[in-house]
């Protein structure tokens, strides 16, 4: 039986990457990204019939709605009904939300509703497929969601909260669907954006030196976890929370 997973923020980033994996193993995938031009220009990098690209907003219950309608007509006559895999990814990139005094509530609800409303919406969607095959759940949080810098609050928050997410679910899901958090850390994600943002990788010595593994992460990297929460080899783990950093959140660091 052919496994089928959904991705939001599929089109670039660390969300292309897990695309690319899971179809490279033999996986269906929906993707869904708001981004309109990286959801085509997805489409035409890899032209397979088990690629559906969508365009949707994951934050817009009516945009999810759609979005789960068209993916429900391209698993139609499927040999099994339902999903093996939901992995929650859309959300604002950039973290920095600028001095806490002067944050807007508008933008604070940009990155709450892009992240955790994303995330919530999509799983209720994706239960009952979920349900059907006894898949699983990655909610992509971040390194963020631990520790800071300066005036990222509105992203920690977002981050923070899909951990609480995370462990809520695996209780209320289990043991029929498990659910699993992913913290990446610093993901070089420049060739993975959309062809008009596409842009080579540069790292200096200390970005390297920075990470214990001697390097900066790739979407490859966030893809083969997502792969392996998503695998019987994984059968055991749920409601956990996985940084994928290269060690960075265990090296101890001080000024001199």
């Amino acid at each position: 039986m052919v496994r089928i997973g959904i991705v939001t923020g599929g089109a670039q980033g660390i969300g292309k990457g897990i695309v690319q994996h899971l179809i490279a193993e033999g996986w269906r995938v929906a993707s869904i990204d708001k981004d309109g031009a990286a959801a085509r220009a997805l489409a035409t990098d890899m032209p397979t019939d088990r690629l559906l690209s969508l365009q949707a907003d994951v934050g817009d219950e009516a945009g999810v709605a759609d979005a789960f309608a068209a993916i429900g007509q391209w698993l139609d006559g499927d040999e099994a009904p339902g999903i093996d895999l939901l992995v929650s990814n859309a959300g604002l990139a950039d973290p920095v939300s600028g001095p806490i005094e002067r944050l807007s509530l508008k933008d604070w609800r940009q990155w709450q509703d892009s992240h955790v409303t994303g995330a919530f919406l999509m799983t209720r969607a994706a239960v009952p497929l979920l349900r059907a095959r006894k898949g699983s759940i990655v909610l992509m949080a971040s390194t963020r969601a631990i520790q800071s810098e300066p005036q990222c609050e509105a992203y920690a928050a977002a981050k923070g909260a899909l951990l609480a997410l995370n462990h809520a679910l695996a209780i209320s899901l289990g043991p029929d669907i498990r659910c699993n958090a992913i913290l990446p850390g610093w993901i070089e994600t420049g060739p993975w954006a959309k062809p008009s943002a596409r842009k080579a990788a540069e790292h200096r010595d200390v970005d390297r030196e920075q990470h214990p593994v001697g390097r900066v992460g790739e979407p490859r990297d966030i893809a083969a976890t997502v792969a392996f929460l998503a695998s019987e080899g994984a059968a055991f783990i749920t409601g956990q929370q996985i940084a994928v950093d290269g060690g960075m959140t265990r090296k101890m660091i001080y000024a001199h």
